[in-house]
C-alpha cells in the first residue's frame, strides 16, 4: 500500500472532489501507476484531517471517472490508463473490468431468448430474394412493411391504435425522443418535464439547448396544478413525461390524472411527448396517446421488451406533425437502419416478439418479488411489475453517502440527483435497476448488500463533520 498524500493546495470546491481531482492529476502524471494500492479510507482521512465519509465520497467519485477500482478484502487500486478516456456517465460500467460488482444502475433486460432467435432470423433474411432492399437507403420514415409491423405491435402490446402512416421509425427510444422534441421545439424554447426525469432527456436538453423546466410530481406523476401554472408562466412548447413506470420512481399515472394532463395541455396548446418504453409491462391504464392522439407525440422502442441492441424505436405523431417529424429524421440520420427493423418485423409477424415481451414481464415480476423479499418494505416504492424500483432512504442516510457506501461494498446504484432537473433538490432516494444483473442470484447478492447497508446507518454518520 502506498503512502500517497494528495496535494490539495489551491483546489476549490468540495473537499471530496478536490481529493478526486488530485488523484486524477497524480494518475495522469505517472506518480500513481496502474496497480498502485491506495491508502485505506481511515488512514487517508487521518492524514488529511477529514472524515472517513469524505474519503468514501472521494474514492467513489474517482471510481466513477474510471480512475480506481475496489476489491473486497484487498483494497482500492489505481486502474490502467486506458480507462481514463471513458466518458463520465453515471451508467457506464464494464463487467470485464469489474466482474465482482453487481451493477444495478441500468435498466437493461435479459436477452438470451433473442440471442437464440437472431441467427436463424438473419439466415432467413439472407436467403430472402428482396435482401437488396435492406442494403439501400430507406424512406426517411422507414419501409412501409416495417411501419405496418410496428403499428400491429403497438396495438397488441401498448394499446395504441394507429395507422402505419402515423408511425415513423427511429434508432431506439433516445433517438425517437430527440426527433419528437426537435419537431416542436427549437434551442432556447422551454420544454417541461417531471421534476425527476429520464437522464436521457437531461442530456438531450443540454446538447440541443432546450430550456428544461421540472415541475412537481407526486405518487401519481405530474401534479396538474403545477403543470397548469408552468404553462401560464413559461409558455412551453412541450411536456415530456413517462406516465407508465416513471423513470426513475417506477410509478404509474392513473387514468383520471392522464385525462387531467391532456385537458391542460390542450387548453394551453402544449404538445405532449409521451415516453412509453415501459408500457408493455402493464395492460392498464392506456397511454395518454389513446386519450389525446391529436396533441400527443408518442415515443417507444423494443429496447425493454425485445432487445436493446436492435435499436428499433418509433414515433407515433398526429397527422399534421408527421411531415415535421419526418423532416427531423432526414436531417439527423436520413433514415433508421432497415436491417434491424426487418428482424423486428419478422419477430412481430411470427409471434416471437410477443413471446420475448412476455418473458420480460415474467422476469420483471419475479425480480420485483425477490427485491421485496430482501429489502425493507417501508423503503421500496414503485409498481410491482416494473423493471426498476425507487428506494427512499431512511434517516440518517443521505443519498450520496448511501451510493458511495454501496459502491464500496460492490453494489452500484443510481442516486436521485442524477434525475433531478435544474436546481431542484433531489430526494434522498436511489434508483435500483432490477433486470441488468445477468442472473437472479447476482441480483440477490446486490440486493442483500443494499439491505445490509441500510441496516448499518453508522456508515451514514461518517460524513457528518
Amino acid at each position: 500500500m502506498t503512502s500517497w498524500t494528495p496535494d490539495l493546495s489551491g483546489r476549490q470546491g468540495p473537499r471530496y472532489r478536490a481529493i478526486a481531482d488530485a488523484l486524477a492529476d497524480d494518475v495522469a502524471s505517472g506518480r500513481l501507476p496502474a496497480g498502485t494500492r491506495l491508502p485505506t479510507h481511515r488512514d487517508l482521512a487521518y492524514t488529511l484531517g477529514v472524515t472517513v465519509g469524505t474519503i468514501t465520497r472521494a474514492y467513489a467519485e474517482a471510481e466513477k471517472r474510471g480512475l480506481i477500482g475496489g476489491e473486497v478484502g484487498r483494497g482500492t487500486f489505481v486502474q490502467g490508463h486506458k480507462l481514463l478516456t471513458q466518458p463520465s456517465d453515471p451508467f457506464s460500467w464494464s463487467p470485464a473490468l469489474e466482474p465482482s460488482i453487481v451493477n444495478m444502475t441500468a435498466i437493461t433486460p435479459e436477452h438470451k431468448l433473442t440471442a437464440q432467435a437472431l441467427g436463424p432470423t438473419l439466415a432467413a433474411i439472407g436467403a430472402s430474394p428482396n435482401i437488396a432492399t435492406l442494403l439501400e437507403y430507406s424512406p426517411h420514415a422507414g419501409l412501409p412493411s416495417h411501419r405496418a409491423a410496428v403499428a400491429k405491435w403497438l396495438a397488441r402490446q401498448h394499446r395504441v391504435t394507429t395507422t402505419p402512416d402515423n408511425v415513423l421509425l427511429a434508432t431506439g427510444a433516445q433517438n425517437a425522443m430527440a426527433v419528437a422534441i426537435a419537431a416542436v421545439a427549437r434551442p432556447g424554447d422551454v420544454v417541461l418535464t417531471e421534476r425527476l426525469t429520464n437522464y436521457g432527456m437531461k442530456t438531450l436538453a443540454a446538447v440541443e439547448g432546450y430550456h428544461l423546466e421540472g415541475i412537481a410530481i407526486d405518487e401519481h406523476g405530474v401534479v396538474p396544478d403545477a403543470f397548469d401554472s408552468a404553462c401560464r408562466r413559461l409558455a412551453p412548447k412541450a411536456l415530456y413525461l413517462v406516465p407508465t413506470m416513471h423513470n426513475p420512481t417506477a410509478s404509474v399515472m392513473p387514468a383520471a390524472r392522464r385525462q387531467e394532463i391532456a385537458d391542460i395541455a390542450r387548453r394551453h396548446g402544449v404538445v405532449l411527448v409521451e415516453d412509453d418504453v415501459f408500457g408493455f409491462l402493464v395492460r392498464e391504464p392506456k397511454p395518454i396517446q389513446a386519450i389525446a392522439p391529436d396533441i400527443t407525440i408518442y415515443v417507444s422502442s423494443l429496447s425493454k421488451s425485445v432487445s436493446a441492441g436492435l435499436r428499433v424505436g418509433f414515433v407515433v405523431a398526429p397527422q399534421p406533425l408527421v411531415p415535421r417529424v419526418e423532416a427531423v429524421i432526414r436531417a439527423l440520420q436520413y433514415s433508421s437502419p432497415p436491417l434491424p427493423a426487418e428482424v423486428a418485423a419478422r419477430w412481430i409477424a411470427d409471434g416471437s416478439a410477443d413471446r420475448f415481451a412476455e418473458f420480460q414481464r415474467s422476469e420483471a415480476a419475479a425480480r420485483q418479488q425477490l427485491a421485496r423479499s430482501i429489502l425493507p418494505a417501508d423503503v421500496v416504492c414503485g409498481h410491482p411489475a416494473a423493471q426498476h424500483l425507487w428506494l427512499v432512504l431512511p434517516e440518517p442516510w443521505r443519498r450520496d453517502d448511501f451510493v458511495a457506501e454501496a459502491a464500496r461494498r460492490n453494489a452500484k446504484i443510481t442516486g436521485g440527483d442524477v434525475f433531478a432537473v435544474g436546481r431542484a433538490s433531489a430526494p434522498h432516494a436511489v434508483r435500483v435497476g432490477l433486470c441488468h444483473p445477468t442472473s437472479r442470484d447476482d441480483l440477490a447478492r446486490g440486493l442483500r448488500t443494499l439491505a445490509e447497508t441500510l441496516e448499518n446507518p453508522e456508515s451514514a454518520m461518517l460524513s457528518i463533520v
